[in-house]
């Protein structure tokens, strides 16, 4: 099981956009205090955690993540400015390497085309685990957090778009992750072609329209089982890949 935080100000999953933009205004000079802030945040998140699943509380995780953070000299958040980037280059909450679940790591070495799920709302997130498959009827599958502001628009509409992405599209990726911030909305920036099934990238290479068939638990995840309804397909590009943690392009 999971633990499921809200923001106490918006009611989104925590940490919400506003929530992190906030965070950066009031602690912009004082990152020690940002620090400890958030370790404290960290250490009562892991224990929460524990609880819900039966365990007992992890040991040493605050300690790394305070060492990590005296090794960044305080620059808790760094942002490089580069398309596609992260909020910062290493993760503070990592698991030494020795320590990590060999499936996640096995996943995690299984490149996958990088998509954008949207649906009427709108609301969209990236995803990495999208299947197609050809029959009559057509098919699409997908694994998604269940958690997530897309799949509350999914279930209300009963259909959504999904559309690969380019290269150029790394910094939209991230901001559907949630990882780069989106003063305005997700969609507040770039060119959407409005459907039925939801906004797509205009520049994408095509999008498809989905209706909703089924969803269960898997995992951690929630599998989406749905129909095609409809394809349409632009110039041919090269996508844009996710492989152990970082995207990648074909060469």
């Amino acid at each position: 099981m999971r633990p499921l935080w809200r923001c106490r100000a918006c009611g989104a999953h925590w940490p919400c956009q506003p929530a992190r933009l906030a965070l950066l205004v009031e602690y912009r000079h004082d990152r020690p205090a940002l620090l400890i802030y958030l370790g404290t945040l960290m250490a009562e998140a892991s224990a929460h955690l524990a609880q819900l699943n039966g365990h007992a509380p992890p040991t040493g995780l605050h300690e790394r993540f305070l060492g990590w953070a005296r090794a960044r000299d305080g620059r808790m958040f760094h942002v490089n400015h580069e398309p596609g980037a992260e909020i910062h280059h290493t993760d503070p909450f990592a698991v030494p390497v020795d320590r990590r679940s060999p499936v996640r790591r096995l996943r995690g070495r299984l490149a996958a085309p990088v998509t954008l799920w949207t649906a009427p709302g709108p609301a969209g997130l990236t995803v990495s685990s999208t299947l197609v498959a050809e029959g009559e009827p057509d098919r699409l599958l997908g694994l998604i957090d269940p958690e997530a502001d897309l799949w509350a628009a999914v279930e209300e509409a009963g259909r959504f778009a999904v559309a690969p992405l380019n290269p150029s599209h790394r910094q939209l990726a991230d901001r559907f992750a949630g990882l780069f911030p989106s003063p305005g909305g997700l969609f507040a920036t770039g060119t959407w072609t409005q459907t039925d099934y939801g906004p797509v990238p205009s520049d994408a290479g095509g999008w498809v329209g989905c209706r909703l068939d089924d969803a269960r638990e898997y995992g951690w995840g929630l599998l989406v089982d749905a129909t095609i309804e409809t394809v349409e397909l632009a110039e041919e590009t090269d996508p844009l890949l996710h492989y152990r943690g970082r995207y990648r392009e074909l060469t």
